[in-house]
């Protein structure tokens, strides 16, 4: 766990950078009561104070500690179902499609947005992708954001050795979430620092309007600041970068 300094001098960097919503993440399978969890509802406030979205990513949680985020002001919460559900559990096998739902569930009821949304280049096929679309379509709210992460192989994983996403079947699914969710965040996610230019730029005319910025995506790395300001430049946007915020 990083301080709570070091929390907030990151999203105040950030949001002199041009951010409006700072993203915190854990490794956790669920969020555990406890000190470390009224931490992060610390880290929470302190972000809000800046004037600043707030964003979490901390595996499940109950309807209680939905709450507790809520009453501490948080504005967005992340929790990817990944896959379809016919696919999924050829990939994780610590935690359930339906305990995923559960907390999807338990976010929406608090009153807070859903960030959700997958990885693709898993081995799964175009209709288990359109599949992830539909789950996400019916859940009782749409979510505010949908990302769409490319995997990022990890050396000495089961998935080291996965071949690349295929340019135009991503261009593609992306081009069909912004169909089906027509007022969300599309968010090109993990994978960007494999792309080039031109994949990136197809993406965006595609349907994609937004980006997550950063050093890192929890552990995936991630194009630099000025990349991304070179990027929108050629595009005729904004140089200033806008973390996880629509264009």
């Amino acid at each position: 766990m990083l301080t709570l300094e070091q929390v907030r001098a990151q999203a105040a960097r950030a949001k002199q950078l041009g951010a409006s919503r700072f993203c915190m993440g854990t490794a956790w399978r669920e969020i555990k009561d406890g000190a470390q969890f009224e931490q992060v509802l610390d880290m929470v406030r302190s972000v809000r104070q800046l004037g600043m979205e707030a964003c979490v990513t901390l595996g499940m949680l109950t309807d209680q500690q939905a709450k507790k985020l809520a009453d501490a002001g948080l504005t967005a919460y992340n929790h990817n179902l990944d896959t379809s559900r016919e696919f999924y559990p050829k990939i994780i096998s610590t935690r359930t499609y339906d305990e995923r739902l559960q907390t999807l569930r338990a976010v929406q009821n608090a009153g807070i947005a859903v960030c959700c949304g997958g990885i693709i280049g898993m081995g799964e096929s175009e209709e288990d992708r359109l599949r992830l679309l539909v789950e996400l379509a019916n859940l009782d709210k749409m979510p505010e954001s949908v990302p769409i992460n490319c995997l990022v192989p990890i050396e000495g994983t089961p998935l080291a050795d996965a071949a690349p996403v295929d340019s135009i079947e991503l261009v593609r699914l992306i081009a069909t979430a912004r169909i089906a969710f027509p007022k969300a965040r599309v968010r090109l996610s993990a994978g960007r620092d494999r792309m080039s230019r031109e994949l990136q730029i197809l993406c965006f005319l595609a349907g994609a309007n937004s980006i997550f910025f950063g050093d890192k995506l929890l552990t995936a790395p991630n194009p630099t600041a000025e990349g991304d300001a070179e990027l929108f430049r050629a595009m005729g946007l904004p140089a200033v970068v806008r973390s996880q915020e629509r264009w």
